[in-house]
């Protein structure tokens, strides 16, 4: 069997096992939705996680290193770390709850996020919506939710609305607040995962945070496939190095963005 199609086999097999994993992680959480919370403060009192933070990480960094010993991963409980680095042949990056804050006090928008990347390029991404049960992934061509092929849904900036991080929009931060004056207005959900959720679907034009690479690696692998693409507010594609200012839009509407974007 030639090289190419051996490593497209091996692909298909960690996509499809990578999706049972999180729709098992999605059911865990749906299922104790009403269970008490341990709940820790990690680095100020609205930066929160939960012993489902570390239950889930751990449920799903197990059935990697079952599968898969050898491979690295880049997961956001962990204690120590993991560097990115283009050198690392199988690397995966997790988010076991994205929208902890949302997960604690409305029970509704958080989502569980999985990249998975090959010396340093994107191969698959999966955003799981727990309690709407929408899973978002792709392969090496399509993007998905759940069964359905999803297509890109670009609209004029001034019929559109974006997604953005509350302290970037007041503070009007790489000019996000300028930009939303070209656009119907914006959309703040406190979760990466449910806003790039929206993106997919079209229903924001683009989406603009400070987020950690557990963050944004799966949604913007996603994103990708549908003609998106992700930046620093300098341009620059993301170092995957702790928190970076980024936006992800639709790749054609670039030069028209970037006319109100500033570093």
């Amino acid at each position: 069997m030639p090289t190419n199609s051996c490593q497209e086999e091996d692909l298909l097999t960690r996509l499809e096992l990578a999706k049972d994993w999180i729709r098992d992680a999605g059911n865990f959480l749906k299922e104790n939705l009403t269970e008490p919370l341990e709940i820790t403060e990690k680095t100020r009192y609205d930066d929160l996680v939960t012993n489902f933070d570390h239950e889930v990480q751990k449920m799903i960094v197990k059935n990697i290193l079952h599968h898969f010993p050898s491979d690295k991963i880049l997961a956001e409980e962990d204690n120590e770390k993991l560097s990115f680095d283009k050198q690392i042949p199988h690397l995966w990056i997790l988010d076991p709850i994205d929208g902890t804050t949302n997960f604690i006090v409305q029970k509704d928008n958080f989502a569980i996020m999985v990249a998975y990347y090959e010396f340093g390029v994107g191969k698959f991404g999966l955003i799981l919506n727990v309690t709407q049960d929408k899973l978002y992934w792709c392969d090496s061509h399509k993007a998905f939710c759940n069964q359905r092929e999803l297509e890109p849904k670009f609209s004029p900036l001034r019929h559109s609305l974006l997604g953005v991080n509350s302290y970037m929009y007041r503070a009007n931060i790489g000019g996000v607040l300028d930009l939303s004056r070209q656009t119907l207005g914006v959309r703040i959900l406190g979760s990466a995962g449910i806003s790039y959720g929206q993106l997919l679907e079209g229903k924001i034009l683009g989406y603009f945070s400070n987020l950690q690479p557990w963050d944004y690696a799966a949604g913007s692998i996603i994103a990708e496939k549908l003609g998106y693409i992700t930046l620093t507010l300098s341009g620059e594609k993301p170092k995957f190095i702790d928190r970076e200012k980024v936006f992800t839009i639709p790749k054609m509407l670039l030069p028209e963005i970037q006319k109100y974007i500033k570093n």
